[in-house]
């Protein structure tokens, strides 16, 4: 099984189970080896060069997945809208870009680990308007929204064996892996752990709805 890693820091709880709990080392390594941004992971995906990855949902459509997935219950600090800057889309992910267009905010969109950076250097700047789209989502409809979803095209069983005792709160992340992450995004520790609080991985009865919503509304606007 060839699963396809989103390389950023919402998904690192997820990733330090699941190499734990990965007996082949080829596995292991495929993971670490199909690494990418949303964007380009969900077009391997949809090329069937991956077996399993987590899906930037607006390419989620028609396609098997899992209750799992990233998930904002609030603001998530990782995907913004900069009204200020020219209307610009964030080439790693398609699903922000959507999410700003059905949200009708015009600016320049930023996600990831560079969103978050920026968010942390700028939330106190007054100069900076910065606009929150899982929480203006979530003001707007009263739904948490998700990000991606986890999908497979072969070996549904062994995902669900694999992902059934994960459980974020149980999760204890190395120093040496938050000290990699650190270095490499240029957000301390701590305010990693914090961010990663805000973050959520399991779909329930809301977030098919909020799911359902989305890909009713970019579909109503001839986004794809």
């Amino acid at each position: 099984m060839i699963f396809s890693k989103i390389d950023f820091i919402n998904l690192l709880p997820f990733h330090i189970y699941i190499k734990k709990n990965i007996k082949s080392n080829q596995l292991k390594s495929s993971i670490e080896y199909k690494k990418s941004y949303p964007s380009v992971i969900t077009n391997n995906f949809k090329k069937r060069k991956v077996h399993s990855a987590f899906i930037s949902s607006i390419g989620s459509r028609n396609e098997k997945h899992l209750d799992f997935g990233i998930i904002a219950r609030n603001e998530v600090d990782s995907v913004l809208i900069l009204p200020n800057k020219k209307s610009k889309d964030d080439f790693q992910s398609k699903t922000s870009n959507a999410l700003a267009k059905v949200l009708n905010l015009n600016g320049e969109v930023i996600i990831g680990d560079k969103a978050l950076k920026f968010f942390i250097e700028n939330k106190n700047n007054k100069n900076e308007y910065i606009i929150d789209l899982a929480k203006y989502w979530q003001d707007k409809y009263k739904l948490p929204f998700v990000f991606a979803v986890l999908c497979f095209n072969k070996y549904e069983k062994r995902l669900k064996d694999l992902t059934k005792n994960f459980d974020k709160k149980k999760i204890k992340i190395p120093q040496y892996i938050l000290e990699k992450y650190s270095k490499r995004s240029g957000i301390s520790k701590g305010d990693i752990l914090e961010y990663l609080k805000k973050i959520d991985y399991d779909i329930g009865y809301k977030e098919k709805r909020a799911l359902k919503l989305f890909l009713t509304l970019t579909k109503n606007k001839g986004i794809k």
